[in-house]
């Protein structure tokens, strides 16, 4: 008999509950089988499955991907080895199925016949479990994509039975017992996106239970405790659901708030009852969610409560009873706040941070949101996770339910919500479309960023006229480190930290920030500088220190500092609360730090470089300095261009010619030009169809120019320092009013 022995790995998120098992093109020859044959896969029991052909990636690695449901009919889970032959499959003349022990379910009239166009062709042994997915219109409802488990009593003949057309497929309501544990719960199936985390907690978890004998001979004692942190929605409390579900035993929720109580004495009591109860029953896996609720640091507490359960938490997890087969998982986003001495080995071992997923973790999570969702062809979910930096796993699936809403509005109108059934054929037609999902990008935002986001305004480089040489540099610093990092991988070199846009009121350095944010697809968080500054001593510097680690935890992110000069003026000269010093020096580590900054690109504004403290303007913290100037007569033309987009204009306007007469224009002048035209054509006469070139002229007149000779040369002077490295102090009389600085 030809037969293999191969490791099992979890399935792909599409392939949950649908019966298939993964193979690679070179076991399927050996084998001598064919996409769609029934295969029987050993492991502690024996089930069947169909075959099909793995991914690329899989081949040659040995190993067979099957689901939580097949995984649990074979008795097997992850990382172990089953054997794998053909299948001798018989057609089924008789299927009976019924509910597992947990589960009361009451069958609809075509109940039968649903059930059995879902599992058609599909091979069933006696004593599997079958999982029939739940849909909008099914018999009995549990939830849309999920799997409701039902358990397969008869089949006739015995073996590995193929359900056909001309099966007879029987339901039964009574549940059977012997079946506690069915894989109706979360699976590693469900996860997407925590490749590695998972594998960490299952040597953690796993192994221990079901190899003690392992950790015996190699004399050290399994692990006692994980602790799971990171932003809130990744995934924490679902990773141990699946780790429970999946090791088969038995489960013990804590949810931090509901064990205090205010009887003295009885919060401990219920954390000792629950660690009894699951010393009995164990293997067994106790889970705390939100740790840092019941056990914070317990000189930050004032109430006593807190202090107790804390100190009765570290002698059940550390006491002098041994503990026997009891796995702690706690999970928290906010580890900083638990108390240390849980933070210990023998304690909680192992601290596995739960991150913010990558584009690949993404698309994993967004093919298991969109598992039962009829997608249209032109949803393409690669564009997708590369359009969601920063969303956790909780953002991504309330970016499909939103997408799957928007697609139900669209319907709306032809459902009659009176009647009580909705036709089939409507349903059948439902589909959800790109656009649905572009709407809903538009809605749903990262959590992490909620108190920091701010809606990047549709400003594309097309919108900045002009100033080619400074958006050239600007696009080299920060849109290349954003969207082709290899080039600096490539060369060797770390890209720069900061640009600092500098030059005269009104050039346009706000809006070329706006365009890079817009154009590089990040995230954008902006920070007007006085907004930080706080009268409470200290909290200026939490907020910067905020802003960066939010900026880190979704990154790519740009960091825009408006008028930086009022948030980090020179140190050494504010005379009263040095509030200003703390703040630059809290701003020079964030930039030049110990710390890892990530893909956090830091651009500021400012049209004072003279005031920004020295330090700041050094290579690794605002390594590249940009003037930007006065728009050249070609760069006026296209401003104007652009600002008159939209307005009538007489066909004697020539905008050549009044780029000609405007120098020392600069972008905030050119467009009130453009809007004091405007008025002043509709000043003439009421109902004004265009403006004409006289309108431009009178306009001119009541728009000075921002730029004089006087504030060029300073700037200039100031760029030649820059260049010059050393930065001397500029002469008093270049300081005062002249240059138009009051």
């Amino acid at each position: 008999m030809n037969e293999v022995q191969l490791e099992v790995a979890k399935a792909y998120p599409n392939d949950s509950g649908r019966g298939i098992a993964r193979l690679d093109p070179d076991t399927l020859l050996h084998l001598k089988l064919s996409p769609g044959d029934i295969i029987e896969i050993e492991g502690g029991k024996t089930t069947a499955a169909k075959v099909w052909r793995a991914d690329r990636q899989d081949w040659n690695t040995d190993t067979v991907r099957i689901d939580g449901f097949t995984r649990q009919n074979a008795d097997v889970s992850i990382g172990e080895r089953v054997t794998i032959r053909k299948a001798d499959a018989k057609k089924a003349d008789k299927l009976v199925l019924a509910p597992p022990e947990e589960a009361s379910v009451q069958f609809g009239s075509d109940a039968a016949g649903m059930v059995k166009r879902q599992i058609l062709k599909r091979p069933v042994v006696e004593r599997d479990i079958v999982p029939v997915m739940s849909s909008t219109n099914h018999p009995f409802m549990r939830s849309p994509g999920q799997a409701i488990p039902l358990i397969a009593v008869e089949t006739k003949p015995d073996g590995v039975a193929l359900v056909t057309e001309d099966t007879d497929v029987e339901l039964r309501e009574e549940p059977i017992s012997g079946f506690e544990k069915t894989g109706g719960g979360i699976t590693y199936e469900d996860i997407g996106g925590l490749t590695n985390e998972i594998q960490r907690v299952r040597e953690m978890v796993e192994l221990p239970m079901k190899h003690p004998q392992i950790f015996k001979k190699l004399g050290i004692e399994p692990p006692q405790g994980v602790l799971l942190h990171g932003p809130p929605g990744t995934g924490k409390t679902l990773l141990a659901r699946a780790v429970a579900n999946e090791t088969s035993a038995s489960f013990f929720s804590i949810a931090g708030p509901e064990i205090i109580s205010k009887y003295y004495g009885e919060s401990e009591q219920q954390l000792r009852e629950i660690f009894e109860d699951a010393k009995e029953e164990s293997p067994s896996i106790i889970f705390i969610d939100e740790l840092d609720s019941i056990a914070p640091k317990r000189e930050d507490v004032t109430g006593e409560v807190e202090r107790r359960v804390v100190a009765q938490l570290l002698t059940m997890m550390d006491g002098l009873e041994a503990r026997g087969q009891v796995i702690v998982i706690a999970a928290t986003n906010r580890v900083d706040s638990v108390d240390p001495a849980l933070r210990r080995p023998g304690r909680f071992d192992r601290e596995i941070e739960i991150g913010v997923p990558d584009e690949e973790g993404r698309k994993e999570i967004l093919q298991i949101h969109t598992r039962g969702m009829p997608l249209s062809d032109d949803v393409n979910l690669d564009d997708l996770a590369d359009d969601t930096h920063g969303f956790v796993g909780a953002d991504i699936e309330a970016l499909t339910k939103e997408a799957a809403m928007k697609a139900l509005r669209r319907y709306l109108p032809e459902i009659d919500l009176d009647r009580e059934d909705i036709p089939p054929s409507l349903i059948d037609r439902m589909v959800v479309k790109n656009d649905d999902f572009g709407g809903a990008l538009g809605e749903v935002e990262p959590s992490a960023m909620r108190e920091v986001l701010v809606e990047i305004p549709k400003v594309t480089w097309e919108d900045v006229g002009g100033l080619e040489d400074p958006k050239q540099k600007v696009k080299e610093s920060v849109e290349w480190p954003l969207t082709t990092p290899e080039k600096f991988v490539r060369m060797g070199i770390e890209p720069p930290k900061g640009v600092l846009l500098y030059g005269p009121p009104g050039t346009g350095k706000t809006l070329i920030a706006k365009a890079v944010a817009n154009e590089t697809n990040a995230n954008f968080i902006s920070v007007r500088g006085p907004q930080l500054l706080s009268k409470w001593v200290g909290e200026s510097e939490k907020a910067i220190r905020q802003t960066f680690r939010k900026a880190r935890q979704v990154s790519p992110t740009i960091i825009f500092f408006d008028e930086l000069d009022a948030l980090a003026p020179a140190r050494g000269q504010d005379m009263g609360n040095n509030v200003s010093e703390r703040v630059v020096n809290q701003l020079l580590t964030e930039l030049d730090g110990l710390e890892d900054a990530g893909n956090v690109m830091v651009i500021a504004a400012t049209n004072r470089p003279d005031m920004i403290d020295p330090a700041l303007i050094r290579s690794g913290r605002f390594d590249r300095l940009v003037l930007i100037g006065q728009p050249e007569e070609k760069g006026r033309e296209q401003i104007l261009d652009i600002h008159t987009q939209e307005s009538p204009l007489a066909p004697d306007v020539s905008l050549r010619e009044i780029a000609e007469i405007t120098d020392g224009y600069v972008g905030s002048d050119l467009e009130s030009i453009c809007r004091e035209a405007a008025i002043e054509a509709l000043r003439e006469d009421g109902d004004a169809k265009e403006i004409e070139m006289r309108h431009f002229r009178k306009a001119m007149e009541s728009v000075r120019p921002t730029i004089t000779e006087d504030l060029m040369q300073y700037y200039e002077q100031i760029q030649d320092q820059f260049k010059g490295g050393a930065r001397e102090g500029l002469s008093p009389d270049t300081r005062d009013g002249r240059l138009g600085f009051q």
